[in-house]
């Protein structure tokens, strides 16, 4: 670990002995870094019984998170979500999965992967034939073959993206913030849930999550001292006096899919510990801007069948089911007067803008905030905007997405891109493609308590 990019004044950190128990992974904690600027890392494994003995180094950087006390500067950060779905995978003869290229050029500070981080539930094929002719071939490997059910399984999904060079190519250089979300598991999954689905032989939903959840926490940078008894995954990222970004998860403590038009709260999708844990953190954020990151967006309608997915349920009445809720985190952040606050999700398969407003709300203890939703990450696109549920007033100001269910071949791939600017306060936020347009972009100006 060094300041310097040639290594001159690096320092030996020694990580944990990995072994197959962990399916060679590890983590390290590295304290003492220098707040708000960029560090270099080399990793190489020894043998414990030898130390003669090291592999090949892998090389990379990052920018450490500012702190309170440092002068404030500009802050850059992407996110996106939906990664390698539908069956579409690394495709080595178009360069695999290129959006993360285009990202990396951004030079963000960091990444917000908003979920589904993998497709557990996604087997590949090595070839996929479109409507038109057109052939979309995949690297495939075992554990991607079927779907997971095994520890071994979901572990593979993990190593599967990986094995892109875009992917490890950025992953060396932007830290990332990962979220859990449902295809980590399988699709639309709730706790208790048994399946029917003939593709698995163990139909116990919570016995696939605790696999998925182990895995989740091997191969991704999320310190699992961040996990509590339940398998907590919600955390709070700290980023300076400019920004505190609130990591939720709309998964683990969710009741069943359901029509969801209860008028008490029932289980919920935060569950009362994260609702509480949320309506604190922000109430008490010292950060300029408090970035929400949810699974899921608010007002679309996502069906699972003839239940609710999502937080809407297509009641344009008062709150029900879910949405209590989120309205009792919106009621709060008005009472305490939190400014500044802003939503961000993937989830829906497109780009959109959502803009709510109690004028146009049937719930109206809140006031104005905005939506931004990316994605996917080499997965395919929803053919249209769900619909939008009215309880919270929101406004569809923009959308991307074809006219038909595409593979990544039609270019349906986006990404957000979120600056603050040190100077002024504001926060501009962008909606892009896979090579780079900007597609949409609006600046917020901070509103000062």
């Amino acid at each position: 670990m060094a300041r310097d990019p040639r290594f001159h004044d690096a320092r030996r950190v020694r990580g944990p002995v990995v072994t197959p128990d962990s399916d060679f992974t590890g983590h390290v904690r590295i304290n003492g870094l220098a707040a708000g600027e960029l560090h270099w890392y080399r990793v190489s494994f020894q043998d414990p019984a030898d130390a003669r003995r090291t592999g090949a180094a892998v090389t990379g950087s990052f920018r450490a998170a500012p702190d309170q006390h440092r002068p404030r500067r500009d802050i850059r950060f992407v996110w996106s979500g939906d990664m390698v779905g539908q069956g579409w995978g690394i495709n080595p003869g178009l360069g695999g999965i290129e959006i993360f290229e285009t990202m990396r050029q951004a030079k963000p500070d960091f990444f917000l992967h908003s979920g589904d981080t993998i497709y557990a539930d996604g087997p590949l094929k090595e070839t996929v034939t479109l409507p038109d002719g057109r052939v979309w071939h995949n690297l495939v490997t075992e554990e991607k073959s079927k779907v997971a059910e095994t520890l071994a399984e979901y572990r593979g999904n993990f190593r599967y993206n990986l094995l892109d060079e875009n992917v490890r190519a950025f992953a060396a250089e932007v830290p990332g913030i990962y979220q859990w979300d449902d295809h980590e598991v399988r699709n639309n999954w709730y706790p208790g849930q048994i399946l029917t689905d003939d593709r698995y032989t163990e139909k116990r939903v919570d016995v696939l999550a605790a696999r998925a959840r182990q895995s989740f926490f091997e191969y991704l940078p999320i310190d699992n001292q961040s996990a509590d008894e339940a398998g907590r995954i919600y955390r709070r990222i700290s980023y300076g006096p400019l920004l505190d970004v609130f990591v939720l998860d709309m998964r683990t403590y969710r009741d069943a899919n359901s029509p969801e038009l209860n008028t008490e709260p029932n289980g919920g999708i935060l569950g009362r510990r994260q609702t509480e844990w949320l309506k604190r953190g922000l109430a008490g954020s010292k950060a300029l801007w408090k970035v929400v990151a949810a699974d899921m967006p608010i007002g679309l309608v996502v069906p699972d069948g003839a239940n609710i997915e999502g937080v809407a349920n297509n009641d344009p009445g008062a709150p029900k089911g879910r949405e209590l809720e989120i309205a009792e985190v919106l009621r709060h952040l008005q009472r305490h007067a939190v400014r500044n606050t802003v939503w961000v999700t993937a989830d829906v398969h497109y780009a959109a803008a959502h803009h709510y407003d109690p004028s146009r709300a049937v719930f109206q203890d809140f006031d104005p905030f905005w939506e931004f939703v990316a994605g996917p990450l080499n997965a395919g696109t929803t053919t249209r905007p769900y619909k939008l549920d009215a309880t919270f007033g929101p406004e569809l100001v923009y959308a991307k997405n074809p006219s038909a269910l595409v593979s990544p071949l039609d270019g349906y791939q986006f990404f957000g891109q979120v600056d603050i600017d040190a100077a002024s306060g504001a926060l501009t936020v962008a909606l892009r493609d896979a090579p780079g347009a900007t597609l949409w972009s609006t600046r917020l100006e901070a509103q000062r308590s």
